[in-house]
Order: C-alpha cells, then sequence, then structure tokens
C-alpha cells in the first residue's frame, strides 16, 4: 500500500542511445517502486510504456553527438504523475497528430500511445536550444 504522498521527484540524465532509453524505462518502474507502486500495477505499466515511447523519439529523433536526454518523474497533488523527457533538439518540433496513420508502416505510433495513455501531455521549450515532451497520468490506487 502506497504511504502519504507529498512532491517527489526524479531526474537522471541518460546517454542518447537505445541503452540509455531502456534504462529509462527500467528507472521508471524502479522509482515507482520505491513510491509505493509496483512494477506489476496500471500506473506503473502505463508509465513504463509512456517513457519508453518518449525515450525512443529522444534517441532516434532528436540526438545530437556527445548531448544526453533528461528523464524527470514528479509525484504532486492532487495525485498526478508528470513525466518529462528533455532533448537538446528544439529545431526539431513534434509532428501533428494525424487522423490516421499508414498500416504498413513501421513507425509513427508512439504519440498516438502516449495520447492514449496520459491525461494530458505536450511539448515546452527546454532552454536553451532543446524542447521537453511531457505527459501527466492519474496516479490511480491498485
Amino acid at each position: 500500500m502506497k504511504s502519504q504522498i507529498s512532491t517527489r521527484k526524479f531526474t537522471q540524465l541518460l546517454s542518447a542511445t537505445p541503452r540509455g532509453a531502456r534504462l529509462a524505462r527500467l528507472l521508471t518502474t524502479q522509482q515507482l517502486s520505491e513510491w509505493g507502486w509496483p512494477p506489476s500495477c496500471p500506473v506503473s505499466e502505463d508509465a513504463a510504456l509512456v517513457v519508453a515511447e518518449l525515450a525512443a523519439n529522444a534517441v532516434t529523433h532528436a540526438r545530437l553527438e556527445g548531448r544526453c536526454f533528461r528523464l524527470s518523474l514528479t509525484v504532486d497533488v492532487p495525485e498526478t504523475l508528470r513525466v518529462e523527457v528533455a532533448d537538446p533538439r528544439g529545431d526539431r518540433p513534434l509532428p501533428p497528430l494525424g487522423t490516421s496513420l499508414d498500416a504498413t508502416a513501421e513507425s509513427g505510433r508512439g504519440l498516438f500511445l502516449v495520447a492514449a495513455l496520459a491525461d494530458r501531455w505536450g511539448t515546452a521549450p527546454y532552454p536553451p536550444s532543446g524542447k521537453t515532451v511531457w505527459a501527466c497520468l492519474a496516479l490511480r490506487p491498485y
């Protein structure tokens, strides 16, 4: 059972590599477990999927040689988890979500997944030249 929640924050710089993206997902489930949401609960599973998609996008589409991406998790009242992935490529905004997908495309579904799992999501500038993609998820009891 989770304890009384106050503001909690976790931040980590990770290498902009597939290994860094995988570590972001693992760190998310580990941190949520420490905060009272075990890896098998829906909150942890949803958060891990959102982080996996955002981190994969940062590594695939926003990578700059020698630059990391930043993962931040914040739990605040009302019980909401805010996930943020900041990358150095503010010059590459996210593509708008279309209404249809090519059924044979090998990519392009990640942001649809984020939109489906998050209560709200968006982007913000990450000074001096990057962007932060964020998503908020309701922390439901398990």
